[in-house]
């Protein structure tokens, strides 16, 4: 491929145009972006939208006639009903300059999208999000799962819906859909794109699901998985702070945001067990009670979440309904460039039995840490624990306990109880710490230091609760 036409080199292109319309509107010019990006896809995959809102139309126009039907064209696609209608619900052109439009369509239209693998519009989304991150300083990492940690999750989670005629697919906090449509992939590559007849409706209509607390991250969601030839549900909401809506899921696959923005007060939930301020930790309680009985889930969680005060107590609750039968230890810089110094872990479950082991995979000591362009996170990181995991979804393949001097470790819930149920288990002595040559870089030790803190403010949260009750 020319270069010039690869996916980076058009972020920087279309990063570059407009400055009026980046200048302190960032997310709505990418927003835009998106639009475009969505109408230029289904374009060239022939699928029917309305008369006079195709790419075609579009880029044949031009000056103010051009921006007119720009307008006519989002206003139109509002009104339709099903998906087109809840992706272009309440947007807004920004494009005030015809030329400027004109230039973002000219080079959108260079590029064949589709041809480009898999969730290529979210990967031009992420480019140009991490551009507004690093010129504005502001963090971007809610959006984003690494793509090769979702391919090795759903990889080995196995989501397959010709399981049961009722099996679903859920990502409570989806974001922009990346685990959703990971799984669906998965599934392409597995069936070879045939299906049984009688199967395909309730496949492409009633199999995905997901919610977002944030419009734009799901109105791409709502675009990736439509591009995929899917009519997914993809609520608007908030998931641990609204009422249990009675939905139920057999496989569920997550990364909740992290951090503790937005978790002043405790959610009023029924279902929940244990009261804590820590959104991860009630997003676990949260997925406790959406998953089946039977069904399996891997949730991507910080390390606090493994060690603070009322981790314990929660995971007690979810060893008792649940099977935790694996946690891996994500390699150092894994969400590098968006949430840099975030230490993270997989934890792997399946509901309906409880827990007699956990297994421990430490992908994290004497790894090197993920750097952007240098050690950038790779399908490598993770192809000793897909060895070690086995080929049963739900964690019961033959497994070897590798030793004191191995990556894979076995723990009793004897062991588990004794260490009050918390998984900040390590025995690898880290020499990669050691090496006054080989330290962290300064912003990864300082994100770092953040992340410590936030678990001690999550705990403070807690007592505080409890002085005032």
């Amino acid at each position: 491929m020319n270069p010039l036409l690869e996916p980076s080199s058009i972020v920087n292109q279309l990063w570059e145009l407009s400055e009026e319309n980046k200048k302190d509107k960032d997310n709505d010019y990418i927003e835009q972006l998106t639009y475009l990006l969505f109408l230029k896809m289904t374009d060239e995959k022939a699928i029917d939208v309305p008369s006079n809102c195709d790419w075609k139309t579009l880029k044949a126009k031009s000056g103010e006639e051009l921006t007119e039907h720009y307008l006519n064209l989002i206003r139109t696609l509002q009104k339709e009903q099903g998906l087109l209608s809840d992706i272009f619900n309440q947007a807004m052109p920004r494009f005030n300059n015809p030329v400027n439009l004109k230039k973002v369509i000219n080079i959108i239209d260079e590029i064949e999208w589709t041809s480009l693998g898999v969730d290529v519009k979210a990967e031009a989304f992420e480019g140009l999000l991490e551009k507004a991150a690093s010129e504005g300083k502001k963090g971007a990492g809610q959006y984003f799962t690494p793509r090769v940690l979702i391919q090795s999750i759903v990889c080995l989670m196995k989501p397959d819906p010709r399981q049961s005629i009722d099996f679903k697919v859920c990502d409570p906090v989806c974001g922009t859909g990346g685990f959703l449509v990971s799984a669906y992939q998965w599934l392409l590559q597995e069936t070879g794109g045939v299906f049984d007849r009688k199967e395909i409706k309730r496949i492409k209509t009633e199999t995905y699901y997901g919610q977002d607390l944030v419009p734009r991250p799901r109105r791409l969601a709502l675009m990736n998985l439509f591009l995929q030839g899917l009519e997914p549900t993809i609520y608007l909401g908030d998931a641990i702070y609204e009422p249990d809506s009675g939905d139920r899921f057999d496989c569920i696959l997550s990364n909740p945001p992290f951090g503790t923005k937005g978790a002043n007060q405790l959610p009023v939930r029924d279902d929940f067990t244990i009261e804590t301020s820590n959104k991860q930790l009630n997003f676990i309680q949260h997925i406790l009670t959406i998953l089946k009985r039977g069904g399996r889930a891997a949730i991507v969680l910080p390390d606090n979440c493994l060690f603070e005060d009322k981790a314990g107590e929660v995971f007690k609750i979810l060893m008792e309904d649940c099977n935790v039968h694996t946690v891996l230890r994500l390699p150092r810089g894994t969400f590098t460039p968006y949430s840099q110094g975030v230490k993270a872990n997989v934890i792997f479950l399946q509901k309906g039995l409880p827990t007699e082991n956990v297994w421990i995979f430490d992908a994290r000591s004497n790894v090197p840490s993920v750097t952007k362009k240098e050690r950038p996170l790779t399908k490598a990181h993770f192809e000793e624990f897909e060895q070690c995991y086995g080929d049963d979804p739900n964690g019961r393949a033959k497994r070897t306990d590798l030793g004191i001097e191995g990556r894979f470790r076995c723990f009793s819930l004897d062991e588990i109880r004794a260490r009050d149920y918390k998984l900040d288990i390590t025995w690898l002595k880290d020499e990669s710490l050691e090496d006054a040559d080989d330290l962290p870089e300064p912003d990864y030790l300082a994100s770092e230091a953040i992340t410590e803190l936030e678990a001690v403010v999550d705990s403070l949260k807690d007592i505080l609760e409890l002085i005032e009750d």
